[in-house]
């Protein structure tokens, strides 16, 4: 699969950048700054670094793993350069006070595809290897929710799991605040993983 990161010079996109070349992905980093994606893309061997307006053409999937505040500015930007191809958005916005996910607000923006995505995978724990948890994926659109699966499955040492329509993000960006809570009050690097599943 050929991947651009949106947003790959961050600490998560930078994460998952190196578990999918790791997993033998052709990746794109996108950056602002072209030359600190290059520069970056050379750290974790992905495939190149170049502008975000440049990373998205021609891949198989749209990653946007910019900041929460940064995201909805970046996919408007983006739009044309993205066309339809399809976006797997990773931000959780934790602040705000919208009855809509900031997958749903990105859908609006854009005619590609948006399936949510890896909310509660962790940088620093991403960063140094599969971890051993599940990962949720969400979407209305199957061939885009397919490839986020397929993605998803890559990176993490448990399983990449539908979690249904794309209604289903906020839940799943809502998740990411409960796992930081969870990890300032225990001081820990939780994680999840479903039981019960076939």
């Amino acid at each position: 699969m050929r991947v651009a990161i949106v947003g790959g010079t961050g600490d998560f996109g930078l994460a998952l950048a190196a578990r999918l070349v790791e997993a033998g992905d052709e990746v794109v980093i996108g950056s602002r700054d072209p030359a600190r994606a290059q520069e970056k893309a050379n750290e974790v061997g992905a495939t190149a670094g170049a502008a975000n307006e440049e990373a998205v053409h021609g891949v198989d999937l749209v990653v946007l793993a910019t900041k929460a505040d940064g995201a909805l500015s970046t996919a408007a930007d983006l739009a044309e350069a993205i066309g339809e191809t399809p976006v797997l958005s990773v931000a959780s916005d934790l602040r705000s006070a919208d009855s809509l996910s900031l997958a749903q607000r990105t859908q609006d923006i854009l005619r590609a595809p948006v399936v949510a995505g890896l909310h509660s995978l962790a940088a620093g724990k991403l960063a140094h290897g599969r971890p051993d948890e599940d990962a949720f994926v969400c979407g209305d659109d199957a061939g885009a929710k397919a490839l986020a699966l397929e993605l998803a499955g890559r990176v993490v040492a448990g399983r990449a799991l539908d979690a249904g329509p794309l209604a289903s993000a906020r839940a799943l960006e809502g998740m990411t605040a409960v796992i930081v809570n969870l990890n300032k009050r225990y001081k820990g690097h939780a994680g999840i993983r479903v039981t019960g599943l076939p």
